[in-house]
Order: structure tokens, then sequence, then C-alpha cells
């Protein structure tokens, strides 16, 4: 065991699941995420994915067993600004530009020391849209302005729902490269994927659902 995996995780479940009407979503599950990693949540169509991204980001309550953060029962006000959900909807006011939208964001969680609204849309490929309604973006400019907040904001734990969604060839490997990034820097990250992932920081953990 190295000593990385002594350490406290960042996240931990414990006989984890989540019923809907009485029916079970998903087997109770157990899993460490610690600082550096990257875990890929693996499971056919429907087997619940999304429904455990959401219970992490604090959108769906536990209905059984824990989570802990920190080494610390997870509570969304105690890790506030240190968890950053993109799923499949993208968080984005359509009539606000990209550059409107971070702001908006950075307002709510803060920023990056040294990153700016305006660097982070040249990096994540949206140079001369930033001031560009959303509305008025395609599919894959609207999913790069929300990975623009992976960027600029200061989260520690990324929940990535199918990142790579909407995205072609060199927006799939900006996506890798920001995960590489964020983990060699001691973030960690969850993402669904049907894959595309290309890590290289090491193996990465799987959590695989069962219904």
């Amino acid at each position: 065991m190295t000593a990385a995996n002594t350490a406290v995780p960042l996240l931990e479940a414990r006989a984890l699941s989540f019923q809907r009407q009485d029916e079970p979503v998903f087997a109770p599950l157990d899993f460490r995420l610690h600082a550096g990693e990257l875990a890929l949540i693996e499971g056919d169509n429907g087997s619940g994915k999304t429904t455990l991204m959401r219970i992490l980001a604090g959108l769906l309550h536990v209905s059984d067993g824990e989570l802990r953060w920190r080494g610390e029962p997870l509570q969304r006000d105690r890790c506030a600004g240190e968890i950053l959900f993109l799923g499949h909807q993208l968080g984005l006011k359509a009539d606000l530009s990209p550059r409107e939208n971070l702001h908006m964001a950075a307002g709510l969680n803060g920023s990056r020391e040294g990153m700016s609204a305006a660097a982070v849309l040249t990096e994540i490929g949206l140079g001369g849209y930033e001031d560009e309604p959303v509305r008025r973006l395609s599919a894959g400019q609207k999913k790069r302005a929300a990975l623009a907040r992976l960027l600029l904001l200061p989260a520690t734990l990324w929940l990535l729902d199918e990142p790579f969604a909407n995205l072609d060839r060199i927006g799939i490997a900006l996506v890798n490269q920001l995960l590489e990034m964020h983990t060699a820097r001691g973030g960690a990250a969850m993402v669904t994927s049907h894959g595309a992932v290309s890590f290289h920081g090491g193996e990465p953990q799987r959590i695989r659902m069962h219904d």
C-alpha cells in the first residue's frame, strides 16, 4: 500500500445506496478517492452512474450508507466550492456569454490564483467567442464553455458525467489533458465515460455500478 493510500481520503463512501420509489437504483457501494486520483464510474445504461454523480454533488439525498469528505461526514456547506459537478445539463445561462457565465461562477466560488475568464476561454478553444451569447454557440462550443469552469474555479474534486460528449478529437484530448493536470497538482476526479478517457497518471480506480 502506498503512502497516498494510507492518507485520509478526500471522499469516502460506505455502503452507499439510493432508492427511488422504494426500489434500489444501485447496490451498496464502498470506495475511497484520494488526492491525485482518478476514478472511472463504469456500468450499463440505467445502472445509476448519473444518479451517483448527483448524490456526490449534493443534488440527491443518500438513501442508506454514508459519505465522508476529508474524514468527516459530507455536508454541502462544509465543502462548498471544493466539489464541482459537470453533468448533461451544462449549467450555462443561454442569454449570457461564456465570459459572463464564468464571471457569475467565479463570483459564487472564487477563482484560481492568476487565472482570468479571458485566459481560460482562450485556452479552452473559445477565443473570439468570449462575448457571444451561449444560445448561439454550437453544441461543442457550449461544452467547452462549461469545461472552462474546470480551469477557472478552485475546486478540488471534479465530478464529470460524460465530459467527452459533443466534443471532437481535439476537445477529447483537451479533457484528458485537464484531468492529467488536475490530478498532478493534487486534485481528484470521478468520470463517467464510454471509453474516451486516456490517463497516464497511473491506473485509474474503477467503480463498477451494479443493480
